[in-house]
């Protein structure tokens, strides 16, 4: 339990921290991975290049600045990281070291207004922190390995089969390589890929949806390929062009807290996807075919065009299986618009002749189409509880995804 005086001071830093919160974990990132290269076989890469881990360990760091005296507010928020945590393998050592670098950095970054006491203070509210996060995933690596087939820690896996989606998705089929099962999760649900990329320093980790319906044979992950130049290209670039089947990759237990509701049989649930946000989408409906084909279900699609669309053939095919479907295409710049139900981007008109009040959703795809998606969901009138989505990458606050790009697709 944290004195008064510490919950006192920690939430009065709250407003220099919304301020200078992704500058303090930008000199934290530099001076760890300085100190601890070794963590750099951990974080993701093209995040840091970006940007974006800074900024959501920040909004992180300002959220329990805020909240230091109701730890529970901050829940969720624990449990979704702690999922990324676990798929990747952080462990409880790692958090002192995490712990000093932080707390090196908000003294660095604030100098003379960092006082003793605040860095005092500081320290005492991150163990509680830190054993908050140890305790949940903790929880959740019991968890992954007590399921039938279930493994703590990565494992290797063989590519089995290797199939082109579209001209950019290829999608992988992931064996145990020790010839077991693989467990169970939930459709909508990421593993976690690790590779070691000749010519490069650290070994790599990518999170990816898984795509298809559980298969106690294989995961199946379909991976789009990035751009060469993208810092997230080299791993994708990696996986299409140098690992083929019979390659080995070592892989985490499912994780993740976007999946869907199958316990509500009976209402209405539409899937939105744009660009590769269709693959954990493709997870739910084949479920959905497969265990409640009575369930209304609409399929809502956004891509570029025809090359870049996967899956076409297997969502007509899974609505065939549906007593009351509905699948709607949107391509961009299609080359002839019978190929789509709609041509330029998602809108309101869209979106209101699959969707109602009391619709389910579930949206994912790149983040500015998310913004766009959401933002008129809730103009039609669901509820945010009816509203469910997932970043590709660590989670970002919507409100800050740029405007002019909110309505792309890819």
């Amino acid at each position: 339990m944290l004195s008064q005086k510490t919950i006192d001071i920690v939430k009065s830093t709250a407003p220099v921290l919304e301020v200078k919160g992704t500058e303090i974990t930008s000199v934290f990132y530099k001076n760890m991975f300085a100190s601890h290269p070794e963590l750099l076989d951990i974080f993701n890469h093209a995040n840091q290049k970006k940007g974006r881990q800074q900024t959501a360990l920040a909004n992180t760091v300002y959220a329990a600045a805020k909240h230091i005296d109701q730890l529970e507010a901050l829940l969720p928020a624990v449990k979704q990281i702690a999922h990324k945590h676990r798929s990747l393998g952080i462990k409880p050592e790692h958090y002192p070291i995490v712990g000093e670098h932080l707390l090196g950095a908000i003294k660095e970054v604030l100098g003379d207004a960092a006082t003793d006491e605040i860095i005092g203070a500081w320290a005492d509210a991150y163990g509680v922190i830190a054993g908050v996060f140890i305790d949940v995933e903790e929880q959740m690596y019991v968890e992954a390995e007590s399921k039938e087939a279930g493994f703590r820690d990565f494992k290797p896996f063989v590519v089995a089969k290797k199939v082109k989606e579209s001209d950019v998705i290829t999608s992988f089929y992931l064996k145990p390589q020790d010839g077991e099962k693989v467990p169970a999760f939930n459709p909508g649900q990421y593993i976690s890929v690790r590779v070691t990329i000749p010519g490069q320093k650290n070994t790599h980790i990518r999170q990816y949806s898984l795509s298809g319906a559980y298969k106690e044979e294989y995961f199946r992950i379909s991976v789009k390929k990035e751009e060469e130049v993208d810092p997230n290209g080299i791993v994708s670039v990696f996986l299409h062009e140098k690992v083929q089947e019979g390659s080995v990759v070592e892989v985490s237990a499912p994780a993740g807290d976007f999946f869907l509701n199958q316990e509500n049989k009976e209402g209405k649930v539409a899937l939105i996807s744009g660009g590769v946000g269709i693959t954990p989408m493709m997870s739910m409906l084949e479920t959905i075919a497969e265990e409640t084909p009575e369930r209304p279900a609409a399929f809502i699609h956004a891509s570029k065009n025809e090359g870049v669309q996967a899956f076409r053939k297997d969502i007509d095919g899974l609505m065939d299986k549906l007593e009351n479907g509905e699948a709607c295409y949107i391509l961009e710049n299609p080359s002839n618009v019978s190929l789509c139900h709609f041509s330029g981007y998602v809108n309101k008109e869209i979106l209101s002749t699959y969707v109602d009040s009391e619709t389910e959703c579930y949206v994912c795809g790149p983040a500015p189409f998310m913004k766009a998606v959401i933002m008129t969901l809730k103009e039609i009138g669901l509820p945010e509880d009816k509203i469910n989505f997932e970043f590709f990458g660590p989670a970002m606050d919507l409100s800050t995804v740029d405007e002019k790009e909110k309505v792309k697709a890819q």
